[in-house]
């Protein structure tokens, strides 16, 4: 597991040592550097790097469910949303999102990917309701609404990340508009003009048939948190249920897809 190190009075190359051990993330702190380490690079080679005796080591916090190490929350822009921690300065319009256990700070590539592919699918016009399946945080479905959907439909299967992405709704006054529930896409019924997923692979192949369902006339179908090395086999399990794929991006190793319904 990555960790922490501090650095009091660090030598003048010290950022660039820090970058060349693949160092996850690098802040300036009160007397010195932090750095999140990964656990293949053991502190006594980061102290004989920075010509130090030694480094102070303690535990590093992951976001997103461990998936991105970041030393602080901060803010990030994606295409024309900010979204940024309740107390980190920002403009008026940020989507606010509590620093917390559920997926989706805004830091993962799926994360970006999907909200990037949601503002290409509104191009063309802005819907009035989005499914947002394993919504996490609320991310994808809040930044719908931020951008002019009328009504999000959140649901997951994890009671807490729920709680969690009530309260980012409350945060943005957003509450009337977000719907939540406990569940997976059987749990809602009818059809949406757009439906994202940012799951995994194997569970967007297994819900497929259920998940096309809740996909409208000509509907928009956003799905990610899928290995770029298995985009192929989730593309090939949706075209068979009859979503014809109009997109696909690759980021980081993971991969976005978007289709259309033929029906």
């Amino acid at each position: 597991m990555p960790y922490r190190i501090d650095i009091a009075f660090p030598p003048a190359d010290a950022l660039d040592q820090l970058v060349q051990l693949g160092a996850l993330d690098i802040e300036t702190v009160s007397d010195g550097l932090a750095a999140i380490l990964p656990d293949g690079v053991p502190p006594d080679a980061v102290a004989a790097a920075l010509r130090v005796a030694r480094v102070e080591v303690s535990p590093a916090v992951g976001r997103d469910n461990g998936s991105v190490w970041l030393l602080s929350p901060r803010a990030v822009r994606i295409g024309s949303v900010i979204l940024a921690p309740p107390d980190v300065p920002a403009p008026p319009n940020a989507l606010r999102l509590l620093d917390a256990a559920a997926f989706g700070t805004g830091h993962h590539p799926t994360t970006a990917l999907c909200i990037e592919t949601i503002e290409r699918a509104l191009t063309a016009g802005i819907p009035n309701s989005i499914l947002d399946v394993g919504t996490g945080s609320g991310v994808l479905a809040l930044t719908a609404l931020k951008i002019g959907v009328l009504r999000a439909t959140g649901v997951d299967t994890d009671a807490d990340a729920l709680k969690v992405a009530a309260e980012n709704a409350r945060l943005n006054s957003l509450s009337d508009r977000l719907q939540l529930l406990l569940g997976g896409p059987d749990r809602v019924s009818g059809a949406f003009p757009v439906v994202v997923a940012n799951i995994l692979a194997a569970p967007l192949i297994e819900m497929a048939p259920v998940l096309v369902r809740r996909v409208g006339h000509h509907g928009r179908l956003i799905l990610s948190g899928i290995p770029a090395s298995l985009e192929s086999e989730v593309a090939k399990t949706y075209q068979r249920l009859g979503m014809h794929r109009v997109g696909s991006e690759v980021r980081a190793g993971w991969s976005v897809l978007m289709a259309q319904a033929s029906w």
